[in-house]
């Protein structure tokens, strides 16, 4: 048996037919400082229960897959400061050592299609490290769209990354790349990288019978439905892109690698922002929230083949 543990409300929202959104919890232990983390994760959540769906942040506590976090426990992990960020290559192993972790978006995607849970709300998904030439740096995100049947609405991919590549490894690996209301790919802090989107849709309900069809044709993996930023909250990918080489420059001095690479690069664009990439992220994780609650109310409505 499986060692999963629904919180109360999700269990609640199940009885009651009401649509779930998983949510990652490496944005708490990992992409933001504290206090921002903990009011970051209230805020994304409130904004799925306003849109009348049921929030399921997943996490792993003591060895568990736990789906949805109550106050107590959420804020337990916001303060922790020795949480693993785990991903597919190390989920298994720390639960069977009864550790705790925080989900990437790939071990996010597994624990939420054994929950059953179909919509998935992230920040950006990983891809294509620039340099992965010769690092080989490639995020777990991207082999597990194309294996997990979740759509997952993100602000496109992390912005520190090779896009164009990250683009055709999607494309390689099957998965459906949707802009959302747009015919552009978004890049995390800017609305619009440069790149065009592959697919677009502007309904909710064209995306749920997507992802309905792709489970009839019999077609693996997810979707990404890639969601810009609101453009109040933007840097605009020409500001955003100077400063991200300079932190990529920096962190290859340092050897910075693997998966300490992101939060590194993540702090040093902080700072040279002022701030402002942190509340941008905030707002393109709450719009994420928005959309996916969305998404998974269209889903319930569509029916399964």
């Amino acid at each position: 048996m499986i060692p999963l543990t629904q919180s109360a409300e999700v269990a609640e929202a199940a009885r009651d037919g009401l649509p779930v959104v998983a949510l990652e919890s490496t944005i708490v232990t990992h992409g933001l400082p504290w206090p921002r983390n903990l009011e970051t994760a209230r805020l994304v959540e409130a904004a799925v229960r306003a849109e009348g769906a049921c929030p399921a942040t997943i996490a792993v506590v003591g060895g568990r897959v736990h789906v949805g976090l109550d106050g107590a426990a959420l804020e337990r992990l916001a303060q922790a400061s020795d949480v693993a960020k785990l991903s597919r290559a190390d989920l298994a192993a720390r639960m069977a050592l009864m550790a705790d972790g925080s989900t990437t978006v790939a071990a996010t995607m597994i624990c939420a299609r054994l929950a059953g849970v179909e919509v998935f709300a992230t920040g950006g998904v990983g891809g294509v490290h620039r340099g992965a030439e010769t690092s080989f740096d490639v995020s777990a995100d991207l082999d597990e769209l194309a294996k997990t049947p979740v759509t997952v609405v993100s602000a496109g991919a992390k912005a520190i990354l090779d896009l164009p590549k990250t683009l055709e490894a999607l494309e390689t690996r099957g998965v459906p790349v949707i802009g959302w209301r747009t015919d552009r790919f978004p890049a995390f802090w800017s609305r619009d990288c440069g790149l065009a989107a592959p697919l677009r849709m502007d309904e909710a309900e064209q995306v749920a019978k997507a992802h309905r069809l792709r489970a009839a044709l019999g077609l693996e993996g997810g979707q990404l439905v890639a969601n810009p930023i609101p453009e109040n909250a933007e840097i605009p990918y020409a500001e955003i892109a100077p400063l991200i080489e300079a932190a990529v420059a920096e962190a290859a001095a340092e050897g910075v690698s693997a998966k300490a690479v992101t939060p590194f690069l993540l702090s040093r664009i902080l700072a040279a922002t002022g701030g402002r990439s942190l509340d941008a992220n905030v707002a393109l994780i709450e719009n994420n929230a928005r959309l996916a609650a969305r998404i998974a109310w269209a889903l319930k409505r569509e029916p399964k083949p």
